[in-house]
């Protein structure tokens, strides 16, 4: 009875781990999508005038970021959704069928887990940091009126779509925070085994 109810649990901390990875995964494509291509974490930017007789001013990009820490974290993302669903259905196999794991498959449950936890560490420092890079560009370290929520609002005239920036990497955030601490559940859960 108690394997059963352990079992049942993880099957549901998956589940959780699953739709979390889908909320990172969604909202990052849509950005890529919008930025066409283009990675907003950690790009360099600043606003100047559009011309030397007018107040208005336009944000200009002198380096976009690195391709590499969208993709790292797209990556990630589908990593974990992609093990989330296995495990799932893994676990609600066992479940069904009253099976119990050998010791070698849960230590390789446990590496496995453990390899995940880390890249998801990982992806989600890459993005809470580099967002905080764009944030602090286009609002110049904060001396600008609005805030960074509030520019996705504004077009930034950069021939990309930006008004959803901010709402798509908020979400991202948190659904990193949410996967993490269920996949450090999991991996919490694996490891008492």
């Amino acid at each position: 009875m108690a394997l059963s109810n352990f079992l049942f649990a993880q099957c549901i901390c998956y589940f959780l781990a699953f739709l979390f990875s889908f909320i990172v995964v969604v909202p990052l494509s849509e950005n890529s999508n919008d930025f066409h291509g283009r990675c907003l974490l950690f790009t360099e930017g600043m606003w100047l005038n559009a011309n030397l007789t007018a107040e208005r001013q336009r944000f200009t990009v002198q380096e976009w970021g690195p391709e590499s820490a969208c993709r790292f974290s797209l990556f990630a993302g589908l990593i974990s959704l992609l093990l989330a669903a296995m495990q799932a259905w893994r676990t609600l196999f066992f479940l069904c069928k009253g099976h119990e794991d050998s010791f070698f498959y849960a230590f390789l449950n446990l590496l496995i887990s453990a390899f995940v936890v880390f890249v998801i560490f990982i992806a989600s420092t890459i993005v809470t940091v580099g967002f905080n890079m764009w944030c602090d560009a286009i609002t110049e370290k904060g001396s600008m009126p609005n805030s960074c929520e509030e520019l996705q609002d504004i077009d930034l005239e950069l021939n990309l779509e930006n008004s959803s920036f901010y709402d798509q990497f908020a979400i991202t955030q948190v659904s990193y925070a949410s996967l993490f601490t269920e996949l450090t559940h999991n991996f919490g859960e694996t490891s008492n085994v």
